[in-house]
């Protein structure tokens, strides 16, 4: 019975008792239980569930689909095209605008916790840059 509803069985029941509300009050897994559906059919459809529900979701670990990540890859491209447009036709006394950074995507770090790691490798520095100056100036 585990087997069919896999790694995330919460949000399996979700996702069952949204897409398929006919089975009465628990949707499929409860119908399951009672005796009024057989494995098999369940299983169906577990395996019939949209790729945008709380499973695929969970699945992924983020809820981004197929049209987000088209959407960033449009973006980007762009963001490169528009500024390779302003460089070749900029005035050759100035400078080449820079090349813009990447769109965020799930599993790139947030920018306050990249924030954060610079504080905190900053600080290590400090820290260290302290440590050896009391070691080797007089008087530390």
């Amino acid at each position: 019975m585990l087997d069919v509803l896999g790694e995330h069985p919460e949000a399996v029941e979700a996702d069952l008792a949204h897409h398929y509300p006919g089975y009465g009050p628990g949707g499929p897994l409860a119908a399951f239980w009672r005796g009024e559906i057989t494995l098999r059919l369940l299983r169906v459809l577990v395996e019939g569930l949209p790729p945008n529900g709380a499973t695929a979701r969970a699945v992924a670990g983020h809820h981004w689909t197929h049209a987000d990540w088209a959407a960033a890859d449009t973006r980007d491209f762009l963001d490169l095209l528009f500024t390779a447009f302003v460089n070749a036709n900029r005035d050759p006394k100035k400078p080449a605008a820079p090349w813009p950074e990447p769109s965020w995507r799930p599993g790139d770090p947030l920018p306050e916790d990249t924030t954060a790691a610079e504080d905190e490798k900053s600080a290590r520095a400090r820290a260290a840059y302290d440590r050896i100056n009391s070691q080797v100036l007089p008087g530390g």
